[in-house]
């Protein structure tokens, strides 16, 4: 066979239905073979936007996603996208042709170092080194990308598209995970029996792994509190009676509470990301004293930030099946079962307390002015958008001020259901990722969360919607600012706003011209029915919807108070921008405030 069609045949094999991209000369013989493959390929606007997407469809599907670019400026636009996907653990497979091996390191055109670029950034790389290789090496990318939870890239020279010879087509090879070592499981195991207030974290590998049912299955026998890890809000069921929601950032005080009271704490799929786990609402949650079990896929993460008393390499799912054997089968030996109705009411009264302050915060004024004609307090705007969600909503957020206070507001009870750009914490994630799960699964409701600078990074990929088809709901908060950004300029510099005021057109108009519903809310009562109506043009007709929400410039909590200091000047030009003592305004002093 031809090297283009070894190429796609391993594609076939790997069960490849779509690949997300911009067309370009460099792989056109493969893409010409696509629509008779049974390959869907989705050409979008950015190429950072089409490695999102892949992204969205590898987390929504558990399969992995794929991306194509042309070679050079196509390769470096997806760089960003791929490095959120190596922090979110996504198997995406990022495909990289490159210049022809005739004139490699000639400076022509379109010509970059696509292996150094992507180095640190994947899980691993296969490169085509001679063109008989090429279903080996795309099969092996496949492979890598589902064992190792990440993206892998597979690079190919332009010319090694062209010519023929003798392939062999490898069917995908199935690779059995452990629950983890027989002498690390029983540790844990006498660890819970001996412990009489332990706690559950769960983490994106629980997601992964499809843990979900057994740990709701351990919390409810056990009485325990589960709380999950910052943006992997779908790790855990939100109706469970267990529930107690997600740590980190302006997560859940009953998540926190229930971690800092705990004598042992379960992390089940978690590297313990030391984001997620930093102080919260000036409380350290995160046990000093409590012993902690870790169980992790990748060898590398075990024991990486927090010292861990057992360290479990294993499959989170089937760790947790393993435990429960064991309870089952020794529940005399199980303290904390004997705790089980106290447990319970203990859980029951933290999340009554938290959302009674909930409550409370979301529905003060603070002393925030709301300016005649509109503007909305976005803790208000996210309340009512999470109470007209419908249940089976697919939700992805950006990063920014507001989507990350979304944090402590989102909840559901599917896995794979609530996308984030993780630790990474790129802008512009939130529409071309839940574009990538609305591909994978077009019965479900799609909703992406962006604040308007975010936006401005992905709105034209409202294009693709149109054109491929491809109906979501984008919820774009207007504020005028970059607030993640101002926040630390209200507290440290003096209220020095510098690049972060916005002046944008109207994003409704803007969506209006690109053939989508553009809908403009400035009243609260009108959040909601905004966002079902939304919902119905989207299941029902086909049409994707931009609900611009103009809100205040409140502002939530900084990102990362442990990593800002007051400012410090030697030059005497700069002595004005010294700060003496750190700012005390919350808020900005903008008048639109």
């Amino acid at each position: 066979m031809t090297h283009s069609e070894a190429f796609v045949e391993a594609l076939r094999a790997n069960k490849v239905d779509t690949v997300f991209g911009i067309v370009g000369s460099a792989f056109m013989d493969a893409l010409d073979l696509f629509p008779a493959a049974g390959i869907r390929f989705i050409s979008v606007q950015h190429e950072q936007n089409s490695a999102h997407m892949a992204d969205g469809y590898a987390r929504m599907t558990g399969k992995p996603g794929v991306v194509i670019g042309q070679n050079g400026p196509g390769i470096t636009n997806s760089v960003t996208a791929i490095a959120a996907a190596y922090w979110a653990h996504s198997p995406v497979v990022m495909i990289t042709p490159e210049a022809a091996t005739m004139t490699k390191g000639h400076g022509g055109f379109q010509e970059s170092e696509n292996l150094e670029i992507f180095k640190s950034i994947v899980k691993a790389q296969c490169h085509v080194v001679n063109p008989l290789r090429m279903a080996e090496q795309t099969g092996l990318a496949f492979h890598y990308a589902k064992l190792e939870n990440g993206p892998v890239q597979l690079n190919i020279p332009r010319d090694y598209f062209y010519g023929e010879g003798d392939h062999v087509i490898k069917e995908p090879r199935d690779v059995q995970r452990s629950a983890g070592g027989p002498a690390s499981i029983d540790a844990a195991f006498d660890l819970l029996c001996k412990a009489e207030r332990p706690a559950l974290l769960l983490g994106g590998g629980s997601v992964i792994s499809g843990a979900t049912e057994a740990a709701a299955k351990l919390a409810d026998q056990l009485g325990i509190p589960a709380a999950v890890t910052y943006l992997h809000n779908d790790a855990f069921p939100k109706s469970h009676p267990c529930s107690v929601g997600p740590i980190g950032y302006l997560g859940s005080k009953a998540a926190m509470w229930s971690l800092r009271d705990c004598d042992v704490l379960l992390a089940v799929g978690t590297r313990l990301n030391p984001f997620c786990t930093n102080p919260q609402y000036g409380m350290k949650y995160f046990p000093d004293n409590a012993k902690i079990v870790q169980v992790e896929i990748d060898h590398r993460r075990l024991g990486l930030t927090k010292q861990a008393d057992v360290e479990v390499l294993g499959d989170a799912k089937l760790f947790l099946e393993e435990l429960q054997k064991k309870v089952d089968a020794n529940p005399g030996a199980v303290k904390c079962l004997g705790n089980r109705n106290a447990g319970l009411k203990q859980i029951n009264a933290y999340k009554a307390e938290w959302k009674t302050e909930l409550d409370g915060m979301t529905n003060d004024t603070g002393g925030v002015h709301v300016p005649k004609g509109g503007f909305m307090k976005p803790r208000q705007v996210l309340q009512a958008l999470t109470d007209a969600m419908p249940e089976n909503a697919v939700i992805s957020t950006d990063i920014g001020n507001i989507c990350s206070v979304a944090n402590g507001y989102i909840k559901t009870d599917h896995p794979r259901h609530f996308l984030g750009p993780m630790s990474f914490g790129n802008c512009g994630y939130s529409s071309p990722a839940v574009m990538g799960a609305k591909v994978a699964r077009p019965d479900l409701p799609c909703f992406a969360f962006s604040g308007e600078g975010a936006w401005g990074m992905q709105l034209m990929d409202t294009l693709t919607s149109v054109r491929e088809n491809i109906p979501i709901t984008v919820c774009v908060f207007n504020n005028g600012q970059w607030g993640a950004e101002k926040k630390n300029q209200v507290l440290w510099f003096g209220d020095r706003y510098v690049g972060t005021n916005l002046e944008s057109p109207s994003f409704a108009a803007v969506a209006e011209a690109m053939g989508v519903v553009g809908v403009k809310v400035d009243k609260l009562e009108e959040v909601g029915p905004a966002l079902k109506a939304a919902t119905e043009r989207q299941m029902k007709e086909g049409k994707t919807t931009v609900i611009e929400l103009m809100c205040t410039k409140e502002l939530g909590d900084p990102f990362r108070r442990d990593a800002m200091k007051l400012p410090k000047r030697s030059l005497e030009r700069y002595k004005d921008t010294e700060e003496m003592e750190e700012s005390r305004t919350e808020q900005p002093t903008d008048p639109r405030a």
